[in-house]
């Protein structure tokens, strides 16, 4: 398993720009589908992106689709979420997640270590 730690959460107003990190332990960073996932206050943890091993293949939440870039940095075993044109719905905790496939990388049940979760908030 890796360890995960997100940073980069914040406030910023509607229209602006964040852009998220995760940092994993480990040595086998390059063996995993990265996901990020967020859950606002109230609902249930919805997908957001996904990213290959290789990074060359992502997916995105229609929500997302368009303004959130998902990459990642297999020398630096980091993952990253560039969030732009943000909205007051886009406000929640982001989660960074790894799993073992591709299969399944748009379910919380396609991934096995999350990390703590990075608050971002979008005000109206």
């Amino acid at each position: 398993q890796v360890q995960l730690e997100e940073s980069g959460g914040g406030l910023v107003q509607a229209g602006g720009s964040l852009r998220l990190s995760c940092a994993a332990s480990g040595r086998t960073f390059s063996s995993y589908t990265m996901g990020w996932f967020r859950q606002a206050p109230g609902k249930e943890r919805e997908f957001a992106a996904a990213i290959r091993r290789s990074g060359g293949i992502t997916q995105y939440a229609d929500s997302v689709k368009g303004r959130f870039t998902i990459s990642r940095d297999n020398a630096k075993n980091t993952v990253y979420l560039q969030m732009n044109r943000l909205k007051p719905e886009d406000t929640a905790v982001y989660y960074c997640a790894a799993g073992p496939s591709w299969l399944g990388s748009n379910r919380r049940d396609g991934y096995d270590c999350w990390g703590g979760g990075a608050q971002v908030a979008v005000p109206s």
